[in-house]
């Protein structure tokens, strides 16, 4: 038996949607022989928060509140690689959309100028989290080896790069395939 460790993938869903994780699914069957090379320590499925060491982080989505802050650095300082995956991720995207008003602005059209079930007020608690004045794309926040653009991105640049980096090769982000880029 072989003692040799399998490389560790992570993925992590910050503010936006699903979209990315689908389509890291959609490599279809290749994700069975990348499930046979990898240890997935956090998937699409699992989404957890809080991952030990990996060798490539997947980070989808935009960074929203305090809580992303904090997850989005404990990734960076666990992954050897971090890759921000799709526009949202990439760019701030639709969550972003919100960075046209105040915080104070978004929150009263959200809870107080439309039928709401909190009865006109704006939630507040210990629990939820602490919004950020302004959503953020995830190289703003720290450091991002590779961005992979696109809402979402395509299968076959999620494909290219992993498999690269888990032979070892280390790609250029100017020598990513421009075909695998996808621009909505």
């Amino acid at each position: 038996m072989s003692t040799t460790t399998k490389p560790k993938i992570a993925t992590c869903w910050l503010g936006g949607c699903a979209g990315c994780h689908m389509s890291l699914l959609d490599i279809d069957e290749r994700i069975l022989d990348l499930a046979k090379l990898v240890e997935f320590t956090a998937s699409p499925i699992t989404d957890i928060k809080r991952p030990p060491a990996v060798d490539v982080a997947l980070i989808e989505g935009a960074v929203c509140n305090e809580e992303n802050v904090h997850v989005l650095k404990d990734f960076r300082e666990k992954a050897k690689f971090l890759i921000a995956l799709g526009d949202c991720a990439v760019f701030g995207n639709l969550p972003a959309m919100r960075n046209m008003f105040t915080l104070q602005e978004c929150l009263e059209e959200a809870y107080l100028d439309t039928v709401s079930t909190v009865n006109g007020r704006i939630p507040t608690g210990p629990d939820l989290p602490k919004l950020l004045p302004k959503v953020l794309p995830v190289p703003h926040v720290v450091k991002t080896d590779y961005c992979l653009p696109g809402c979402p991105p395509d299968a076959e640049a999620i494909w290219f790069l992993l498999t690269e980096l888990l032979a070892g090769r280390v790609p250029e982000p100017t020598r990513i395939p421009y075909q695998f880029f996808k621009f909505d």
